[in-house]
């Protein structure tokens, strides 16, 4: 484990274990950068500190389960959001814990407000090893067949954060945003 962990008041020790205990990593991250950064701690050795309780605490650590993605429980949370869906669309988007993982998203026309989107799942690598990219794709796809609706994954094989997104494709092929 990291010598920083040393460094730290035992007040903060029993935060980040806390934070590590009900795997809320980035707020576990945040109470050791915050309190180590006078003395030099960088954010990447902030998470390795973190990763080295979550070792440390192993079994004991109760982990957050991976966002549903059946299309019952996607299409409840789409309903939940204001506007109309106007389509699903799956994004790569990545950080040093969790290496790649797909964020699906409702785009959403709203009549009385503006536009936007609204969360529906965060896709992280696959207890059964599917990739986040198949699941997330198999997940969007049949959503948007269950609503009617446009499907878009730029990049479902390969990690791209910079892919074009739905609202862009849609605007270069001259098709109008119905709203």
């Amino acid at each position: 484990m990291s010598g920083w962990w040393a460094y730290l008041e035992e007040r903060t020790r029993q935060e980040v274990d806390a934070n590590v205990l009900c795997d809320r990593r980035l707020l576990a991250v945040k109470a050791v950068w915050e309190a180590l950064r006078p003395l030099g701690l960088g954010l990447i050795e902030a998470e390795r500190v973190v990763h080295g309780r979550y070792e440390f605490l192993g079994d004991r650590v109760r982990r957050a389960q991976p966002d549903p993605l059946d299309v019952a429980s996607l299409a409840a949370r789409a309903a939940a959001h204001p506007g109309r869906v106007a389509a699903i669309e799956a994004l790569w988007d990545g950080d040093t814990v969790h290496d790649w993982f797909v964020v699906l998203v409702a785009i959403l026309n709203n009549p009385s407000g503006p536009s936007g989107e609204g969360h529906l799942a965060t896709v992280y690598h696959r207890p059964d090893g599917t990739s986040p990219g198949t699941a997330a794709a198999e997940a969007g796809h049949a959503l948007a067949q269950h609503l009617g609706v446009p499907f878009h994954f730029a990049s479902p094989d390969v990690p791209d954060d910079e892919a074009p997104r739905w609202r862009a494709v849609q605007g270069r092929a001259g098709v109008p945003d119905q709203g």
